[in-house]
């Protein structure tokens, strides 16, 4: 089959034809139809993740259908149309047993633990907790956008946010997961402030819904926290640092009023894998703070029925298509400031 693949960190990416997929025996194959290019697919090339092989197909977000079920599979077969979360769990350890297979203890990722998306075919481990099955009237490309930067901050907004008609929220960094926010708490009915230092990207956030937008460049941690004082007459409900920095971390605690909630999405990483927190604001003012790491598949549902009531549109999201011979580039420029807003999807 052909991929997108990688013999280093940072190094060339390249389409070249190579082995097709082994199907696990408790898993399955999927022919992709669609592959989102996210910042965490940047983000594993790069290097900046422990644990994943090298040469390696990057890609984490996907569409299409099954094309090979193991012996061990009993709900799935040939022929289904199928998006996948992007941590595929086990489905037997604590967390999976407890109802929280979004942080399995022995998850496998497409994309990082093993080869993924970027190709025209992809195995995916332990199908029948892992595979969900689409809509008819759902296109490959919309939902290759739900797997995760829209379910993550589906669950980040209404799991962790409890986000509430008439509440504030603050979006730091209007990307993928960011702008699914917006559109989230817009639905939801509540009132969005956003920061981004893209035009392109805030004025995606307006158009979304949002009540005010901010271009954060060159402004302390500080001040983009009295932006949104100023703004919501008191501080946000619910802060969502959909970056990942120091700065926009900070920030998006700063932002909150008393007993606000700060969602941390953005992956920080690296150097910036222990970012201090303002201890002092998160006890005197009884702030909760989460890290929201994706939605397992049995949460789909509850999302999957607000887009088909038309609440919810993850497809005007979808910024451009690409192919598979384009995919390099897209994913290179993820990497680079005031590219196009919105997500860029993969078609193989």
């Amino acid at each position: 089959m052909r991929a997108v693949v990688f013999d280093s960190f940072g190094g060339p990416l390249r389409v070249a034809d190579v082995p097709a997929p082994t199907c696990p025996p408790h898993g399955a194959v999927i022919r992709v139809e669609a592959t989102g290019v996210c910042r965490s697919d940047w983000h594993g090339w790069q290097g900046h993740d422990d644990g994943v092989p090298l040469p390696h197909v990057p890609g984490h977000e996907l569409a299409g259908t099954v094309a090979e079920v193991g012996p061990h599979v009993r709900d799935w077969q040939p022929g289904r149309r199928v998006t996948v979360p992007f941590v595929c769990a086990c489905g037997t350890c604590g967390a999976c047993t407890a109802g929280d297979p979004q942080v399995c203890e022995r998850q496998t990722q497409p994309g990082f633990t093993q080869a993924g998306s970027f190709a025209e075919l992809v195995a995916i481990d332990h199908a029948d907790v892992n595979l969900v099955e689409l809509p008819d009237a759902m296109d490959a490309v919309t939902a290759a956008s739900l797997g995760c930067r829209f379910a993550t901050a589906y669950r980040a907004l209404t799991v962790h946010g409890r986000l509430g008609a008439g509440q504030w929220l603050a979006v730091f960094g209007c990307g993928g997961v960011g702008l699914s926010a917006v559109q989230i708490a817009v639905a939801t009915g509540a009132h969005v402030v956003a920061f981004d230092v893209s035009r392109a990207a805030r004025e995606a956030a307006q158009r979304l819904g949002a009540a005010v937008v901010v271009d954060p460049s060159g402004q302390t941690a500080h001040a983009l926290a009295a932006a949104v004082v100023a703004a919501t007459d008191g501080g946000a409900h619910v802060g969502v640092d959909a970056l990942g920095d120091p700065a926009t971390a900070e920030a998006s605690i700063l932002a909150l009023r008393r007993r606000g909630r700060h969602v941390q999405v953005g992956l920080l990483l690296a150097e910036h894998a222990r970012t201090p927190l303002p201890m002092d604001r998160l006890v005197a003012w009884e702030l909760e703070v989460y890290g929201s790491h994706g939605m397992g598949a049995g949460e789909y549902p509850a999302m999957l029925a607000r887009i088909a009531s038309g609440e919810l549109d993850p497809g005007r999201l979808v910024g451009r298509t690409v192919s598979l011979d384009e995919a390099p580039a897209a994913l290179e420029a993820v990497g680079l400031a005031g590219t196009a807003a919105g997500m860029t999807v993969v078609v193989p």
